[in-house]
């Protein structure tokens, strides 16, 4: 089996991690999204904000989107936040979230790693955008795929 978008995650996989975006999104009024795609042509950062603006995360009232985007070939992986995101929290905000992440690829567990990573967003951005009544889910749940 090779290492593709394809064969990255299984069917049940991909439902588990779109049930902790739906859950994350319980505690905050921020959209998460997670991006899958074999290759990053360029610089991983510079990639996620391609992926952030094509998937329109970018059109969200108060610009709280978040994208987890993985390039499975290269083994690489970003966490892009939107200025409404960027504007409150601390330089190093998504760290932890990134090193929770890195040590599950690390072993391989791949889904456990997105699933931890959207959960551990999710109450992050509880304590700046925390989850309003009147929330609507302005992005898809799904994942999308390059």
């Amino acid at each position: 089996m090779g290492n593709t978008v394809e064969s990255f995650l299984t069917v049940i996989e991909e439902q588990e991690i779109v049930a902790a975006i739906r859950e994350a999104e319980l505690n905050t009024s921020g959209e998460i999204r997670v991006h899958i795609e074999d290759h990053c042509e360029n610089k991983v950062n510079e990639r996620a904000l391609e992926v952030f603006k094509t998937l329109h995360m970018d059109n969200t009232r108060e610009r709280n989107g978040l994208l987890i985007y993985v390039a499975v070939c290269d083994k690489t992986f970003g966490i892009y936040g939107d200025k409404g995101i960027d504007k409150v929290v601390a330089n190093h905000f998504w760290d932890a979230t990134k090193d929770v992440i890195e040590s599950h690829f690390k072993k391989g567990h791949f889904k456990q790693g997105i699933v931890d990573g959207v959960l551990l967003a999710g109450e992050q951005l509880k304590k700046y955008f925390p989850y309003d009544s009147n929330d609507l889910n302005e992005l898809s749940n799904t994942i999308s795929k390059g």
